[in-house]
């Protein structure tokens, strides 16, 4: 066995301190051949950083080169190699390439960014407004070797205005050199003026705001920045009451439902939400606190009651084997209810006919179909990829994996 490959075992129990320390001309070699292991490889890549010996550069950066090497070894090898400038001609030509394995985009942009290829601006500038985290993380990099190597002036230079994320990047530098963001507010698209309240730092010139701001929404961006800095829930209050307690109108969703989705949903809504809930979200009172095992007390015994059989309810992640939610399912005669976390309500698929009424009995709010089909407009949530308004029954009844 190789000494590298006692460093790195299957499982647990990674040396990475000593492979930090490990000989840099014999991790470079054990990179550049693919008959070790790529996992092993990458790692040893990561221990390279700040040490790759120059006579092993050609065959490193052969090994990012080989479309047929495997991906993680050549991010790895780009986040080590990036300043190489002779890469600079084949990340240019990998630009064009339509098929490329996942994550290799981003690294690939993020290494044209630290050689200060500006023709990679406008590209840097969409990652970085993604809503992935990665994405982002890759973008802002680039963007901010360039930024770093040519000034702002020049990158800018390369954007327009009418592309939401170049109108992002423009509040991002312009915040960066302490000019004040306050009146991009009122920016059209919802993740501008989202980041803009996330920059905004000047209390006094956001109450100011507060009376000139074109738009309602403009003013409710105010107050959630507002809130941020200060924490002063009645300042927030007042200024909900003095918009007329602007919110966004769902028909079909009660006071009941709203409460218990607002107060999950609203106070983390991802970018492209209406301003109006979470604001919502910080002038209301949230349900009162449930003892959720009393309500799974209460359910089991009400199935038990109409001469059903219950099992032992189980966390929608266990019952998943993986993830999290927001309920529990009560298994019960080869059928389950759904109990929700956020408040006293109960659904299933096929139920059984003596299910719903000893439910509703017991004090459960059943779910039916045309209620949870009623979609929660303007209300985005993370939900398997998409960040877009998704229906009651699946804000009450949420798994994510």
């Amino acid at each position: 066995m190789h000494d590298i490959d006692a460093l790195l075992p299957l499982g647990r129990g990674r040396d990475t301190t000593r492979l930090r320390e490990y000989d840099a001309d014999a991790l470079a070699r054990y990179v550049a051949d693919p008959a070790n292991a790529w996992w092993r490889r990458r790692r040893c890549v990561h221990a390279l950083a700040g040490r790759v010996p120059e006579s092993r550069v050609p065959d490193l950066i052969a090994r990012v080169r080989d479309a047929g090497e495997t991906t993680e070894v050549r991010v790895a090898l780009l986040d080590v190699l990036g300043d190489r400038t002779e890469l600079l001609p084949w990340l240019r030509h990998e630009e064009h390439h339509d098929e490329r394995p996942y994550g290799m985009a981003e690294a690939v942009l993020k290494a044209r960014g630290r050689l200060g290829d500006l023709s990679a601006a406008e590209d840097l500038v969409t990652l970085a407004a993604s809503p992935w985290s990665r994405e982002q993380d890759a973008g802002r990099a680039g963007l901010d070797t360039l930024v770093a190597r040519h000034g702002p002036d020049a990158v800018l230079a390369r954007l327009g205005d009418a592309r939401p994320e170049d109108r992002m990047f423009r509040i991002r530098m312009r915040a960066r050199s302490g000019e004040d963001v306050t009146d991009a507010l009122a920016d059209p698209d919802r993740a501008v003026a989202h980041l803009a309240q996330s920059l905004a730092d000047d209390p006094v010139r956001l109450r100011a705001y507060l009376t000139e701001a074109p738009t309602t929404e403009a003013k409710l961006w105010a107050a959630c920045a507002l809130h941020r800095l200060t924490e002063d829930g009645a300042g927030t209050r007042a200024v909900y009451e003095s918009l007329g307690r602007p919110r966004v109108e769902v028909a079909g969703l009660d006071e009941e439902l709203r409460a218990a989705i607002v107060h999950e949903y609203a106070p983390g809504c991802r970018r492209r939400s209406d301003p109006r809930w979470r604001v919502e979200a910080l002038v209301t009172d949230p349900p009162a606190a449930a003892d959720m095992d009393d309500r799974l007390r209460r359910a089991t015994a009400a199935l038990a009651a109409a001469g059903l059989t219950p099992g032992a309810p189980v966390p929608i992640g266990e019952h998943n084997q993986q993830g999290d939610g927001t309920y529990y399912v009560v298994p019960y005669d080869g059928k389950n209810l759904c109990v929700s976390t956020l408040g006293p309500f109960v659904t299933a698929h096929d139920p059984d006919p003596a299910a719903r009424p000893a439910l509703e009995a017991a004090g459960f709010r059943w779910i039916d179909e045309e209620t949870g089909s009623i979609t929660v407009t303007d209300l985005c949530v993370y939900y398997f990829g998409g960040r877009d308004p998704l229906d009651i029954s699946t804000l009450l009844f949420y798994w994510q994996d």
